[in-house]
């Protein structure tokens, strides 16, 4: 039982579960922000359109309630929502490469026999495949 635990302890502190459960946790307060913005700020500024609020459009059929308004608020927050990640991936990548020297082709290493085709050392002269004599390269 003792090692159980030890192995549980080694598998949830380990760096990639504290980075997820961190990710969650803040993931679920930014849900929060984004929710905040599209109800308070851009569903009234959609309602001016239409003199309305959208999270108060239902539709009755057979006695059912279809709250299809307050699914729109929820299309508009995702969106909201899939805009802002993508923002926000796209400034943490752009500040990891920051430092970053771009790298520099490597010479090639190889060459090809134009007799057999096969790949042979860029510095032969006669190809190992077919013994063919290879022209000089400069």
């Amino acid at each position: 039982m003792k090692k159980f635990i030890e192995e549980f302890k080694a598998f949830a502190l380990r760096g990639n579960v504290m980075d997820m459960a961190i990710g969650v946790i803040i993931g679920g307060a930014f849900t929060s922000i984004v929710t905040s913005l599209t109800e308070n700020l851009i569903n009234p500024i959609l309602g001016l359109a239409g003199n309305t609020d959208l999270s108060k459009f239902v539709l009755n059929i057979a006695g059912v309630e279809l709250k299809y308004g307050a699914f729109l608020t929820s299309v508009i927050n995702f969106l909201i929502m899939a805009f802002v990640l993508f923002c926000m991936l796209k400034a943490v990548n752009k500040l990891m490469s920051f430092g970053k020297k771009p790298e520099t082709p490597t010479a090639p290493a190889t060459k090809k026999c134009p007799y057999c085709c096969s790949e042979i050392p860029i510095e032969a002269v006669k190809c190992a495949h077919c013994a063919s004599e290879l022209p000089k390269t400069e």
